[in-house]
């Protein structure tokens, strides 16, 4: 066990798995990573993504080039693909039912100097990020670490669209953003509010550079 991982990660599959994401970036996409720079290379994070598809997750976690935990939600840790999530670190979280043992083990995670991915607004239509809550937020603030916010675009088939081989994936880092300060929910609104800008802003970004607007 390491610091930044949870204690029923196996560090090395977690490296492993960390390879076949990406080998899946390179083989499956032509991939465009802008502002890579931006992702700090030590020290705790909170990673914040829109969510197009299932790829998401998968593709961030293999070009972060940091150990990272993602937040996954509870449907994936059956069966054999949910032994794996657990041994290479990821956190079971159920949608809509109070469990705070994932976040507890992810703020240990990010007070060990760790990363920790979420995904605010699941998956619905082509990463929509209005519905952003105050998880994000309140992880950060309870781990003193910075957010960081990313946006990702071309994982996902246009509807009606036919299978496309290899097609263009463009990932955007943001800059990081200081966690909350203060007691309350005010702060942590605050902050949610400004990533949920943040995030719309830089999913406006991507599009235009892709042309689709």
């Amino acid at each position: 066990m390491t610091d930044e991982l949870p204690e029923a990660a196996w560090p090395r599959l977690h490296d492993a798995g960390r390879m076949v994401g990406v080998g899946l970036g390179v083989a499956a996409f032509r991939l465009h990573v802008h502002g890579r720079e931006r992702i700090p290379a030590s020290g705790p994070v909170v990673l914040v993504a829109n969510h197009s598809s299932m790829i998401d997750g998968p593709l961030l976690f293999g070009l972060l080039h940091r150990r990272s935990v993602f937040l996954v939600k509870h449907e994936l840790f059956h069966g054999l693909l949910g032994w794996f999530l657990a041994r290479i670190g990821q956190l079971s979280v159920r949608r809509g039912v109070p469990d705070r043992a994932p976040l507890l083990a992810a703020v240990a995670v990010l007070r060990g100097g760790g990363v920790v991915g979420i995904f605010p607004e699941g998956t619905r239509g082509e990463g929509d990020v209005a519905s952003a809550h105050q998880g994000a937020a309140w992880l950060a603030r309870s781990s003193g670490a910075v957010l960081l916010p990313v946006a990702c675009r071309g994982t996902r088939r246009p509807d009606g669209g036919r299978r496309r081989f290899r097609p263009h994936v463009d990932v955007l880092v943001g800059e990081p953003l200081q966690a909350p300060t203060g007691k309350g929910r005010a702060p942590l609104t605050g902050t949610t509010d400004r990533m949920r800008s943040t995030l719309s802003a830089m999913v406006d970004e991507l599009d235009t550079r892709r042309g689709m607007v």
